[in-house]
């Protein structure tokens, strides 16, 4: 049976580790609610990755084993310090390996976006946006252990913004191409979109020796194989304009991609709203 408003509710956070979007956060809150819980009684934030249960305590464990068959970690968190750090994240070589896959992603994003501007390629400008989308996320993740809900709150209300701002010139440039449309080469989409795909590989090694004892390691592979179909889409996109000889399904691609990445932006800045009110 699922409950409404059920006595003796308490409110329960936890840690959230590896959430890549707003995506992740939904697929978190059903797999919560397939145990038996009401829609309002979880509230998983894109922005600052925790996971709020309003529910009685002997719920928890029945919960718990619930939302861990989505492979992400999940930190219970014990006192009021909204900030404690899990051992993972505070190993040297952990943090190493993060900023390995920061500079990694949105290195690649950077050259990946110049690569869209010299191909035409508007799959390739929004594949390269999700590159920086990942980075920036991945960094906020970094340089939030240690502080408060509130802090991390704006820390991820300003990358929303931000991240929103690069979402929709990517989508305004696409709608202008519509009506001066050009011919992407084909040959440079596709090598980018196939670097694109061996950096999602590069990325995730650096973290493989952490695999077994790291939560967030569970979802390395969610996070490459997400990546991994805007790779695709960009290769794909390559051959079609290369078949056809038609800019369309370079178009068609961009726009798919770069409306995924506006989702995740608002899911964000939404959250972000949200966990400001909750912290003040």
């Amino acid at each position: 049976m699922t409950d409404t408003q059920p006595s003796a509710a308490l409110p329960f956070r936890y840690r959230v580790s590896g959430m890549d979007c707003a995506k992740d956060a939904a697929q978190i809150e059903r797999a919560a609610q397939a145990a038996g819980i009401a829609p309002n009684a979880v509230k998983v934030s894109a922005a600052t990755h925790i996971m709020t249960l309003n529910v009685p305590e002997g719920r928890l464990p029945e919960i718990e084993k619930a939302v861990a068959t989505t492979g992400y970690g999940f930190d219970r968190i014990e006192r009021d310090d909204d900030a404690q750090a899990d051992a993972a994240h505070q190993d040297p070589s952990y943090r190493r390996a993060l900023w390995t896959v920061v500079l990694l992603n949105v290195g690649y994003g950077v050259i990946e976006m110049v690569g869209g501007f010299l191909a035409g390629s508007q799959a390739v400008k929004a594949d390269a946006l999700d590159f920086i989308g990942d980075g920036l996320i991945t960094l906020l993740g970094l340089l939030a252990i240690g502080w408060s809900l509130a802090w991390r709150a704006r820390s991820a209300l300003i990358q929303g913004i931000f991240l929103g701002i690069l979402g929709l010139s990517v989508l305004t440039t696409t709608l202008w191409r519509i009506f001066t449309q050009t011919m992407p080469d084909a040959t440079l989409m596709g090598v980018f979109g196939i670097i694109a795909l061996v950096v999602n590989v590069i990325a995730v090694l650096p973290l493989m020796r952490f695999r077994k004892g790291d939560a967030n390691m569970r979802a390395v592979w969610l996070f490459s194989r997400n990546d991994a179909i805007g790779n695709a889409a960009v290769v794909v996109a390559a051959g079609l304009v290369a078949w056809r000889g038609s800019g369309w399904p370079d178009l068609i691609a961009a726009f798919g991609i770069a409306g995924l990445f506006l989702h995740s932006s608002w899911s964000i800045i939404r959250d972000a709203q949200a966990d400001l009110r909750a912290a003040r």
